[in-house]
């Protein structure tokens, strides 16, 4: 099967280029100016954008046992529509992803049904050591451990653990950090204050620039004590990104950390319009710390962009604070919003594409995906850069059914998106007739 792209301007490696690119099957056969071939599909792509398809090292797709909420079908086509090729989903299901045999069901479900690429975390709790360690680097992206208290019994807050953890995975250990401790004083001090109803603009004050900073620099603490390799979930305060080093390239980093589109796009402001609809763990905090982790991308302190993609139903997320269950759905909405800050002047196209494409792939060593390479998977994204649209309750594509972008306009769109050479999405439409594929590390 080839597929011969005319004309693309292609955002790669930190050059914008135009050139024809072919697919033969699943991999990138030639990068040409001129390729003169008979294919059997050919798109002209005069005008439009390149990109490697978007790798979201960070998504929560609630199978099994939270299929009310989401799935890895529905989910994954969302990610498709929004040029997300390949994503990492993380082991808060139920149940939890504690155990190998627990960790090899999901990508057993994922290989039936998921129209991206994938791989899935292993889980940490206080007493499945021994299940970690078992982990193959090669096959498996990562293992994560919730140091804060985002998924109850899930928070590993046993020091020993930890500590045995860190000297004895070989594994990129991934983590989310938030101090608990710090997180239950400040819900006592609202709650002296406001009693249970406890206002939703509360929440950058309970889940605190001190409860992050705690917990982020034990973790980097720990990394560096034991050599670990060491990835940092969605920081969202500016004292945090002290931690991070921009002195030395990305694959010799032993301590990388990521950043999400929520804690870019909103700051505290939105709580009085977008209310328990914006409430996540991190908590969004304040406008000066959303600008300073901009500013973080662009230094390159922070090296991936991802989503933290984490639906609950309406209703869920309808409710008091305390009962409102914090996490909101992105993949569909992600690049386009990245878009959006490449429109204002703030980001160009080629950071966009380094922090979601390249430096995903580096990060966690992923084989021949996150660039526009001959050789390379072709998980490719097609963008038109000057078409408008609106999100409304009709194109969203989650299986909740909303979306915090909710009439939001954005000026570019996606127009196709290639995983593993197979056009999977195309103006609107899915071809549902190959699934995603398990990713491989070179590890």
């Amino acid at each position: 099967m080839l597929t011969l792209i005319k004309n693309a301007s292609i955002v790669n490696e930190g050059k914008i280029f135009i050139s024809d690119l072919l697919i033969e099957d699943e991999r990138i056969k030639q990068i040409s100016e001129k390729i003169n071939v008979h294919p059997d599909i050919k798109i002209d792509a005069s005008g439009q954008y390149l990109f490697p398809g978007i790798i979201d090292d960070q998504v929560h797709f609630r199978e099994p046992g939270l299929t009310h909420k989401a799935n890895i079908y529905t989910e994954s086509k969302a990610a498709v529509a929004g040029g997300i090729t390949s994503y990492m989903e993380m082991p808060n299901t139920n149940p939890q992803t504690l155990t190998q045999e627990l960790l090899e069901q999901k990508f057993k479900i994922a290989e039936e049904d998921s129209l991206a690429n994938f791989t899935f975390f292993m889980g940490v709790s206080n007493n499945n050591l021994e299940e970690v360690l078992k982990t193959d680097p090669k096959t498996v992206g990562a293992i994560k451990i919730f140091m804060g208290s985002s998924t109850g019994d899930m928070l590993v807050d046993d020091i020993n653990v930890l500590e045995e953890i860190f000297s004895k995975t070989p594994m990129l250990i991934a983590v989310h950090c938030e101090d608990e401790n710090i997180i239950q004083e400040n819900i006592e001090k609202a709650k002296q204050r406001y009693g249970e109803e406890v206002p939703i603009s509360e929440h950058p004050n309970i889940r605190s620039d001190d409860a992050c900073y705690k917990s982020s620099s034990f973790a980097v603490e720990l990394a560096k004590k034991h050599n670990s390799r060491l990835h940092v979930f969605h920081i969202s305060t500016e004292k945090e990104i002290e931690l991070f080093d921009n002195t030395i390239p990305l694959s010799e980093k032993r301590i990388t950390a990521e950043v999400c589109i929520h804690h870019l796009w909103f700051d505290e402001s939105k709580y009085k319009d977008k209310g328990t609809l914006i409430k996540w763990n991190p908590a969004v905090k304040k406008k000066s710390d959303k600008e300073a982790l901009f500013q973080a991308i662009l230094d390159d302190k922070l090296d991936v962009i991802a989503t933290d993609h984490a639906p609950h139903t309406l209703e869920e997320k309808n409710k008091t604070y305390f009962k409102s269950p914090s996490g909101g759905p992105l993949v569909q909405h992600a690049l386009p919003s990245m878009l959006e800050f490449y429109k204002d002047q703030k980001i160009t196209l080629e950071k966009v594409v380094e922090k979601m494409c390249h430096n995903p792939a580096i990060c966690f060593q992923i084989e021949d995906r996150g660039f526009v390479k001959e050789g390379f998977f072709a998980d490719l994204v097609l963008v038109d850069l000057e078409k408008s649209w609106e999100v409304t309750k009709e194109n969203i594509l989650y299986k909740c059914g909303w979306s915090p972008f909710e009439g939001q306009t954005f000026h570019s769109k996606i127009s196709h998106t290639f995983v593993n050479g197979h056009i999977a999405y195309e103006y609107g439409r899915f071809n549902e007739s190959k699934k995603g594929q398990r990713l491989k590390f070179n590890r």
